[in-house]
């Protein structure tokens, strides 16, 4: 399976709308409300308009409702798989990304068949408090090796340029929150990321 190489995350369907509308193929809705109405709507609207334009929408953490509303990817941090249902979650054709940050965590996602891992943080990242060290790029080329042909996601801290060095050391797909979101022109720095993932 050959993966779109560039991969945001956003918090809403607004920015996944804005994602699409510059030509985002892969992106990733992750949603924090408990407010389960609320994460109907936007995991839906957000379904709906990646369809339509042809692209993959991933659906962070809510399996239950990635099920319910029929969506094609999920995607579940270490602390999410205690949780999940993996064989209702296979049963109803989700495909599957983990998150991992060390080699337990590698071999626990291989366990279950994931359709891509994510390594992070490469770099240092903003984002939220990790108790893991930078991972580093020769961390990236030692985990595509033992991946094989699954496909590896980079995340944490990457800029463009970053991604391409990722990229370069062997990762099939790179990753980017922050560097977007809190960027003063998201939909050029988009642009920017779709250039060197091309």
């Amino acid at each position: 399976m050959t993966l779109p190489r560039f991969y945001p995350i956003f918090d809403s369907a607004a920015w996944v709308a804005r994602s699409l509308a510059c030509g985002v193929k892969l992106v990733q809705l992750r949603l924090k409300s408990e407010d389960t109405a609320l994460l109907r709507a936007e995991i839906s609207a957000a379904q709906d308009m990646a369809r339509a334009q042809g692209a993959a929408l991933v659906v962070n953490d809510h399996w239950q409702l990635a099920i319910e509303l029929g969506c094609d990817w999920l995607h579940l941090g270490q602390e999410d798989l205690d949780g999940a249902d993996l064989p209702a979650i296979r049963r109803a054709g989700l495909r599957l990304g983990v998150s991992t940050h060390d080699e337990g965590e590698l071999a626990r996602a291989l366990s279950v068949r994931p359709d891509y891992v994510a390594l992070g943080p490469v770099w240092p990242t903003i984002l939220k408090q990790m108790p893991w060290a930078p991972q580093g790029l020769a961390r990236v080329s030692d985990w595509k090796r033992e991946l094989g042909a699954v496909p590896l996601v980079a995340i944490g801290g990457l800029t463009p340029e970053r991604g391409a060095a990722a990229l370069a050391a062997g990762a099939d797909v790179v990753s980017a929150v922050t560097d977007i979101t809190l960027n003063p022109d998201p939909e050029g720095r988009m642009g920017a990321w779709l250039k060197v993932t091309a």
